[in-house]
């Protein structure tokens, strides 16, 4: 049975930090991965396990530029891993699982944001194709080292813009609609929720439990890029000067602010026996009710504790997305 999808006042909220969160928790003995673990959020992230005493391994295809992020951070290795190349996925989870080692924590954080059109080298668009297709294949390949752990969790990282599109099943890349780069993200972080509701649904019984996050707008992370400085100053997140503004109530967040949902749901007691649902705030969040903007104003993007949409959390649409993903990888 699915974990219900609401609020257990876990005493956080949105100011709460990384080290928050994880205060008081020992992870001697626990192996934690985290995607993206040399940028943004990722590096927070990988910084709050390693220091609680896990061991804790950052993939990349740029191990200069990771070697260089992580100095300083004790308990770390870094391995050789494209999300955007199938076979090096494969190679990766292989080495994993061969090494006979249990996976603790799985945390997906790697993600790109509202780029321009562009597709990898199966054809399929490069949002979905990063932000989901290559996570789930990777996590599909790291199952026999989740099981191992007898209680591991698996964490995505997704975000209140899953608002801007459901998953278009019968068009997902783009093949016969225009593309538009908010909806072809949205529909990567919807994915991303139906992936935990899936996933969790599949291997709870093996001890593996799923939660998708939103991490709150965090402008120092590089994820908007593609977006112009009048882009941000309307959006409200950066000021006259170009500086970040922050302001957690409005989720406008701090890198150690953004990355404690991530941790909650990859440590926190609080969650034992649960799973499947979308967290905000480190907490669990209610069921988005009523009308919702899917521009990209001010008011949109730097409100509070949101919600999850129901179609993100819908079990049909997950289960259809599982099977969907699998065709795609056997293609």
């Amino acid at each position: 049975m699915r974990s219900p999808q609401k609020p257990i006042q876990s005493g956080f909220d949105a100011a709460s930090t990384a080290a928050d969160v994880i205060h008081g928790i020992d992870l001697t003995g626990k192996i934690a991965l985290v995607t993206g673990g040399y940028s943004g959020i990722g590096v927070e992230t990988v910084r709050a396990l390693a220091h609680a005493g896990a061991h804790v391994i950052v993939p990349t295809r740029n191990e200069t530029k990771a070697a260089q992020t992580l100095a300083g951070i004790s308990n770390t290795r870094i391995e050789p891993m494209d999300l955007t190349d199938p076979a090096s996925i494969d190679a990766f989870a292989s080495r994993f699982v061969a090494t006979g080692q249990p996976l603790h924590m799985l945390i997906n954080s790697a993600g790109i944001m509202a780029t321009p059109f562009e597709r990898d080298a199966r054809g399929y668009e490069i949002q979905f194709a990063t932000n989901h297709l290559g996570h789930f294949q990777l996590t599909r390949g790291l199952l026999p080292a989740l099981q191992r752990a007898q209680g591991a969790r698996v964490v995505s990282v997704s975000s209140w813009g899953h608002r801007y599109s459901p998953v278009v099943f019968d068009d997902i890349h783009f093949e016969r609609r225009e593309y538009n780069p908010w909806a072809a993200y949205g529909q990567s972080k919807t994915a991303n929720i139906l992936f935990a509701v899936e996933l969790d649904a599949r291997y709870q019984a093996n001890g593996i439990r799923a939660f998708a996050v939103h991490p709150g707008l965090i402008i120092d992370t590089g994820l908007g890029k593609h977006m112009s400085r009048e882009d941000l100053k309307s959006a409200g997140v950066i000021d006259e000067d170009g500086k970040p503004i922050l302001d957690p109530s409005r989720n406008l967040k701090t890198v150690p602010q953004g990355a404690a949902t991530s941790v909650w749901c990859a440590v926190s007691p609080q969650l034992d026996g649960l799973g499947g649902v979308y967290a905000e705030n480190a907490d669990i969040s209610p069921i988005h009710q009523g009308e919702v903007s899917t521009s990209n104003d001010a008011r949109a993007r730097t409100s509070g504790a949101n919600g999850v949409l129901p179609y993100a959390i819908d079990e049909s649409s997950a289960r259809h997305l599982w099977d969907a993903s699998e065709s795609m990888l056997s293609r």
